[in-house]
């Protein structure tokens, strides 16, 4: 018999390496602003870019010039140089364009509080373009999602601190804006309630939306955010993905180096002696 010839094994082919995703297009670019309040620099040549589908923490200890930054962002407050673009519209040279495009949640918000949560939420998305009946129905969605229900009827003036940036919230999101800048979103909100409106800005930034926010709580900006900018003294010092700007350490360790270390503590002395 003649013996059979070893079969020839197929070389393999090469695999091509899989394309990087196209990057997503840039919805805020903060390029080069300066505000000055008399002979205080507070925000010193900030710039930064956030794409679409973003979830972007902003944090800096306070009087860093987070506040002034974000207001100049969205319009708020003029700067003394540079400039805001949303989705290509100056927000300072083309205000109405910029502004239909962003829903905003400021630091300490005066509200009509004398109208229910019902009615602030309606007024809002009529406000902003929405028929009648498209207005109410997102009330409803929104107060559902956020926990709200029952306060709908209420008289805002009665609402705990927790539940006016709740209502804050939803009265920034009720006209689906592609950019929502939150600040401080969720000081003084129960845990129950954070958590809500958290599946609610990242099932907003699945489907394509962006989210600039601002928080003290480091552990909720490194859960919640996948891109991050450290400013310092009114100057950015970094920004990047949370990988990047995080370099191997938490969020909170890496942001107390960037922000001059820890300091000894020293001349508390007395307090190691206790009275009677």
């Amino acid at each position: 018999m003649t013996a059979a010839k070893p079969r020839r094994k197929k070389s393999a082919t090469p695999k091509r390496p899989t394309p990087p995703p196209p990057a997503q297009p840039v919805v805020l670019e903060v390029s080069g602003l300066t505000k000055r309040f008399g002979g205080v620099v507070a925000v010193d040549g900030v710039s930064f870019t956030v794409r679409r589908g973003t979830i972007f923490g902003f944090v800096g200890p306070n009087g860093a010039g987070k506040t002034t930054t974000l207001s100049i962002a969205t319009g708020l407050m003029r700067p003394d140089a540079g400039t805001v673009t949303v989705r290509g519209a100056d927000v300072w040279a083309d205000p109405i364009a910029a502004k239909r495009m962003i829903g905003v949640l400021p630091d300490r918000m005066r509200l009509f509080d004398l109208l229910t949560g019902a009615q602030l939420l309606y007024y809002c998305g009529v406000l902003h373009g929405l028929d009648r009946e498209t207005a109410r129905s997102r009330t409803t969605d929104l107060a559902r999602s956020l926990g709200l229900d029952d306060a709908l009827d209420r008289p805002v003036r009665d609402y705990s601190i927790g539940m006016i940036k709740k209502i804050s919230l939803a009265a920034a999101l009720i006209h689906s804006p592609a950019l929502l800048v939150l600040d401080e979103p969720f000081e003084a909100v129960d845990p129950v309630s954070t958590q809500l409106a958290s599946d609610v800005l990242r099932r907003y930034a699945d489907a394509g939306g962006t989210v600039v926010l601002s928080s003290h709580n480091m552990d909720f900006v490194e859960r919640m955010c996948d891109h991050v900018g450290v400013i310092v003294g009114g100057r950015m010092l970094t920004a990047g993905s949370m990988d990047e700007v995080r370099d191997g350490l938490r969020l909170e360790e890496r942001f107390v180096e960037l922000a001059g270390g820890r300091q000894a503590v020293e001349g508390l002395e007395w307090l190691t002696t206790f009275s009677d």
